[in-house]
């Protein structure tokens, strides 16, 4: 049994499993948080499997967590589905459309001939069973990468997504919140990776918009950036990055996927972060960014080297990768991630 959080440390769930909740976001609901995301269990990138299904946890205490099990299970026998397991599934997000009284479930699916698209499945229970309602989305008619889902007060959502290679796009989801309207907006253009923002988190606080994002470095870690906002839609202006004294530049090895406001706590957000290769923590950031900046240069010819290289072909063992849970400290309107071997929601006010 857990009585804190320990970031970086192989967390098991109250079976004595590896919690596999990966490029994952936390939702609470009547007293119980729920962390789902990727199942890696079987990606040990020797097998072709990209992702068994989506994992969801439930928890009280946000130490101790329960496997509900696959609330989005793989489809293995139909190797066209977005959902086959080698089909390269990331990132869902849930959000619950109160009007519809229905969870909606956004996927990020990577398609073999390069194209990013989008799975959208509902469900009446945060548990599942979900739905497809649509499936090959290209939102906006734009190839959409690491992405996050947010609803406002009011009940109107908003999808922040990555353009790949390119920039940050804000757009608005429709009513039922399974598509876009057509309004969207941008932010953060860049020429080409590592420097594409991608793995966007969206949270508030105080009235501020914050966006935190990492560059586009596959596997591998980079730092983070952080800008904020008074709209939904900005302009956001970039603040810097939010790991100070991260001697390796990488975020203290890990990436963010979602943020989220501890219920019944002034001011405790949390950063839930994946360490994607917890079995090279020697690297710097320095070390492969500029091999990411020539392979997007023109002429580039080792794109397969490339992607063996650093696992982006699917040959990283995720099933082991480990996770980086921190809380935000705020000087003004700056919010920073300290590292902590060792931390408790109950020294938070």
């Amino acid at each position: 049994m857990y009585h804190s959080i320990l970031p970086g440390r192989t967390w098991l769930d109250t079976e004595g499993r590896r919690i596999q909740a990966h490029g994952g976001s936390v939702l609470y609901q009547d007293g119980i948080y729920y962390w789902y995301g990727e199942n890696k269990e079987k990606t040990t990138g020797d097998n072709g499997i990209w992702h068994w299904g989506v994992r969801c946890y439930s928890s009280a205490d946000l130490y101790n967590w329960e496997d509900r099990g696959l609330i989005i299970p793989p489809e293995p026998d139909n190797p066209e589905s977005s959902l086959h397991p080698a089909s390269m599934m990331d990132r869902p997000h849930i959000i619950y459309n109160r009007d519809t009284k229905k969870y909606v479930c956004w996927l990020k699916i990577m398609n073999r001939d390069g194209s990013q698209t989008e799975t959208v499945l509902t469900a009446d229970s945060v548990l599942g069973p979900y739905t497809k309602v649509r499936e090959g989305l290209k939102p906006l008619n734009m190839s959409a990468g690491d992405f996050d889902l947010a609803v406002a007060p009011d009940g109107k959502a908003y999808y922040y997504f990555e353009r790949v290679h390119s920039e940050t796009i804000c757009a608005d989801l429709t009513p039922d919140y399974t598509d876009v309207t057509g309004y969207y907006s941008t932010h953060f253009p860049h020429i080409s990776p590592p420097y594409v923002r991608e793995a966007t988190a969206h949270f508030m606080r105080k009235g501020k918009h914050y966006l935190v994002t990492s560059g586009t470095t596959g596997y591998l870690p980079n730092p983070s950036e952080i800008a904020a906002a008074d709209t939904w839609h900005g302009p956001y202006a970039v603040l810097g990055n939010p790991h100070p004294g991260d001697e390796s530049n990488t975020s203290y090895h890990s990436q963010i996927s979602s943020i989220f406001k501890v219920k019944g706590k002034k001011d405790l957000y949390i950063a839930v972060a994946d360490r994607w290769v917890p079995d090279h923590m020697e690297l710097k950031y320095e070390e492969y960014a500029a091999e990411f900046e020539r392979m997007f240069a023109p002429g580039y010819d080792g794109a397969v080297e490339f992607s063996r290289k650093f696992g982006s072909d699917g040959s990283r063992n995720t099933s082991i990768a480990d996770y980086v849970w921190l809380p935000f400290r705020f000087e003004k309107e700056m919010p920073y991630l300290e590292w902590m071997d060792e931390w408790r929601i109950e020294d938070y006010e």
